[in-house]
This record gives structure tokens, sequence and C-alpha cells, in this order.
């Protein structure tokens, strides 16, 4: 199975203006009609004017669009892996743990906690060259969003969807976390693994610093990161339509607080360290910085290392499309009247 992929993606935008152009072809096209029909009948009118072609305009937008669509690929560069290396690369292996409890929709960190934290990681493997990541999404309970790897896409892929709902049980459990977490970094690689746990802290199922031991062992350094205030905040729900605030059974609305000594307490177990976020800064860009600073160890990966271009096919359809477009004329050639090609009815 070949990789594709496009070496241009920022070109694909130019099909926005499919659209743009559909909605003027539809507004140009009624204007006309409508002139037209001011002067009497459609039979008449076509008596008057032998040059006139209703199916003609209409042929030239289908094909400046479809040459848009063609030239817009070819400037995307379309390209297929064409050959698959096992390479090595010296690099640590990072695990982030992210919190997707109801609590990480709170907005003391705008636009909330969990969109904040998921933007900061995006950004994060932006940055990312050598090193593996993985994902891990947690509430109740810990899923592994994302293996290890280092296909930097596909993370960016899957944690655009990470949402509250994507998790069958609510609560919070850094526990849970962590020792999917151990099980989760490739065996046999000691002293270049990193985790990171991103969380308000507020945890309520079991013991994160029992954990975190248990990772240290292992020879993971877990770094924590606490998104929230420690005031306290409502955590907003969408009711009937409208914006509400979570309550537990009793009808009470529900607080939720940045609980900083927990995960204090689980950093220093796994000889991490701590950071708290805030509006300005997630704090991930310091946490990795230090995890740089680490022994590097060999990674190895299976990776396509080149690729051929595929836009030629794409670069002639468009020449074709829009030299056919520019023959093709609006109106009738009298000295091509006896060609039936587009004569339909309208």
């Amino acid at each position: 199975m070949q990789l594709f992929r496009f070496a241009n993606p920022g070109f694909l935008y130019l099909l926005l203006l499919l659209p743009i152009l559909l909605a003027m072809y539809i507004y140009h096209d009624y204007r006309r009609k409508s002139s037209l029909k001011r002067f009497g009948d459609k039979v008449f009118i076509t008596r008057l004017l032998p040059e006139y072609s209703g199916i003609r305009p209409l042929i030239k937008i289908i094909l400046l669009m479809t040459g848009i669509v063609f030239g817009t690929i070819m400037l995307a560069r379309p390209q297929f892996g064409s050959k698959i290396e096992d390479v090595k690369k010296q690099g640590v292996e990072v695990i982030i743990a992210l919190d997707v409890s109801n609590s990480m929709l709170a907005e003391d960190i705008q636009p909330n906690r969990l969109t904040r934290a998921k933007q900061a990681i995006s950004r994060l493997v932006d940055d990312l060259d050598n090193d593996k990541i993985g994902l891990i999404v947690f509430a109740g309970d810990a899923y592994t969003q994302i293996p290890v790897t280092t296909d930097y896409v596909s993370a960016k892929m899957f944690l655009s969807s990470i949402s509250p709902e994507m998790v069958p049980k609510q609560g919070t459990s850094i526990g849970a976390a962590i020792s999917l977490g151990i099980r989760s970094f490739t065996p046999g690689e000691d002293k270049s693994k990193a985790m990171i746990i991103i969380t308000d802290g507020e945890n309520h199922e079991d013991d994160p610093v029992a954990a975190a031991d248990e990772a240290s062992k292992a020879g993971i350094i877990i770094h924590t990161i606490g998104i929230g205030s420690e005031q306290g905040v409502p955590v907003p729900v969408l009711s009937g339509g409208k914006k509400d605030f979570l309550k537990d059974i009793e009808g009470n609305t529900v607080i939720t607080k940045l609980d900083e000594e927990i995960l204090k307490k689980t950093a220093i177990a796994a000889r991490g360290s701590y950071v708290r976020a805030n509006n300005s800064n997630i704090g991930l860009d310091e946490i990795y910085n230090e995890i740089k600073k680490m022994k590097k160890q060999e990674l190895e990966s299976t990776m396509y290392t080149e690729y051929n271009d595929q836009f030629q096919i794409f670069a002639g359809v468009f020449l074709f499309l829009l030299i056919i477009e520019f023959v093709i004329m609006d109106r009738k050639n009298r000295k091509l009247a006896d060609i039936r090609l587009f004569r339909f009815k309208v």
C-alpha cells in the first residue's frame, strides 16, 4: 500500500473559489434571462438573436470549474510514496496523556481548558523532528488514542477529533492513564521515555502517585501540567440548545477546581516537573525543552523516504480544459451554424 500526500496542501484552499464562481454564474444567468424576457416570447427572441446560445455559457462555466479543480490539484502536487525504509533516528519517546473529562470544558482557560490543551499539543507536534509521540485520553478510564509514532500528520488528525463524548466513563483517573502509558512505550528503550499529563487534577478514581512511582521504576519520567483555576468555575453544558451548567444529582451546580497538590506529588514521584498553565502559556514548550535534554536513544521507524510526483496528468487535463473553454464562444458562430454540437433545449 502506497502512501499518498500533497506536497503543497495549502493550494487546496483555491477550491473555495468554486462556490463563488457558481454563485456568480447563477446570478449572471438569472439577470440575462430576465433581461431577455422583457423583449417578448422566447421563440421571437431566438429569431431576433440567431447567435444567442443558452447552453454555451453553462458549458463554459463547467469547463472552467473543472479546470480549477484539476489546476488546484496540480499546484498541490499529489505524490505517492515509492520507497519504504527502516529509518533509525536519535530521539525520545513522548506520550501525552490528555484529560477529556467534562471538567475540561470549563472556561477559566479560554476558550476552554480542553481546546487550549489541544492547540498547544498541535503546535508541539509541528515542532517535532526525530522524537516519537503517542497520545492517551482519559476520564474515568484511559484509552490509547495514538500509539507511539513518528507519523505526525496522523497524530494531528486524530487530535482534532478529541472530545469528552469519546469516552464512555466520566471521572478523572490519572493513575489509569499512567498505567496505560507504562504499557504503551516501546520495550527495552530505557532512559528515553517521558510522559506529559495535562489535567485539572481532580482525581477521584485511583492513586496517581503510586502509579507514578511504578512508572519511575520502569525508567519513565512524568511531567504534569495543571490547567484551570484554584478558585473554581462551573462546567458549561448545552441543555435544550441553550448554554447551562453541569449539575450534580441534587441539582447543585458543579464547581471544578485545579488540584495542584496531587499533580506536584505525581511529578515528583516520577522525577519530573510540574507547570501551571494559564491563558497565555500552557507550559508544553517548557516541559519539552526539559525532555530534549534527556539521553537520546536509537529509535527505529518504518517510513516512506521517496515520493513520486503525480501532477503531470492533472496539468494535462487542466490545460486541455482551459483551451476548450477558451475556444467555445458565448454566442454561436455563423460559419459553424450547421454544427449542432450545442443545440439542446434550454
